[in-house]
């Protein structure tokens, strides 16, 4: 039977679904408002919905390496205790190993593409929400491809609260293991120095100028410890300028250079990172529930 968009619209308010799965649901029940919502509920869509305010900033990172090709994701979920669930667990790794099949362009594209049983990953994190009650949400992921010269390192930590792909030029997969490891570890913000942006240096500048200042430094000195104080910064937050966590004789560029590779990239994901928490306030809690 046909239904109007004034149902489709009302339906929508009441479960937070999308339009479609409205109408069809509308369509199922025969114009019935009250039987739609059943049909919702009984796909685990309405009870997805009611979570979608929820924040969820805990979960698990992988990677997935398909010939040269390599997947890094994300997947969120509200609470850490969920990341044992087998359920879970069994849905990120479908989800790395389809990104790195696949490729995907952007974030749409890898929610429209299809797992193993059929359902798109959107579709499955939906009814991954409805059974393990919590909302479950594919965050980011990053595709990275090298060529058959190159290797790839790949080091989870804490069963995937922080998963890093590195990529070299050479060496092997030992030595690109040990760096990904330190990535892990020491958290590099870029590769080298000459990717650090122009305005973060002037900052950075900037603020070593006056820190150097306020310590009452003769002024003909300041700009030769600025210059110190930035290189030592550039080599605190590039990778390759980083005393390598293993052998702090070395750098990591010199520790690659001497198993016979370079440096190319690397991706890190840490759970969570960037996501504000929600955080409860017992105080104003219990107020609210006074007031009610």
């Amino acid at each position: 039977m046909a239904v109007t968009a004034a149902q489709v619209k009302e339906l929508r308010d009441r479960t937070q679904v999308g339009m479609m799965d409205a109408k069809k649901a509308l369509v199922a029940a025969e114009g019935d408002m009250e039987k739609a919502i059943d049909v919702l509920r009984e796909k685990g869509l309405a009870k997805a919905a009611k979570k979608a305010g929820n924040i969820a900033a805990e979960g698990l990172a992988e990677v997935a390496i398909n010939g040269n090709t390599a997947a890094v994701v994300e997947v969120n979920a509200e609470t850490d205790f969920v990341a044992s669930n087998e359920k879970f667990t069994n849905f990120v790794d479908q989800v790395a190993d389809t990104v790195a099949k696949n490729k995907p362009a952007d974030m749409d594209a890898a929610l429209a593409l299809t797992l193993d049983d059929g359902e798109t990953i959107d579709e499955s994190q939906k009814a991954l929400t409805a059974v393990i009650g919590e909302k479950i949400s594919f965050r980011r992921f990053s595709v990275v491809e090298k060529t058959d010269a190159d290797v790839f390192g790949k080091y989870l930590h804490n069963g995937g609260q922080i998963a890093v792909l590195v990529t070299l030029e050479g060496a092997d997969e030992e030595t690109a293991r040990d760096v990904a490891m330190h990535v892990a570890a020491i958290n590099p913000k870029y590769l080298s120095r000459e990717e650090v942006p122009a305005d973060v240096l002037e900052h950075e500048k900037a603020v070593f100028t006056e820190e150097t200042k306020n310590e009452g430094k003769p002024e003909k000195i300041i700009p030769k410890i600025v210059e110190g104080r930035v290189n030592k910064f550039l080599s605190e937050i590039s990778l390759v300028d980083q005393d390598f966590v293993k052998d702090s004789d070395q750098t990591v560029a010199q520790y690659v250079a001497s198993k016979g590779g370079k440096l190319k990239g690397f991706v890190r994901f840490e759970v969570g990172e960037g996501i504000e928490k929600k955080t409860n306030d017992f105080a104003e809690e219990v107020m609210s529930q006074i007031k009610d």
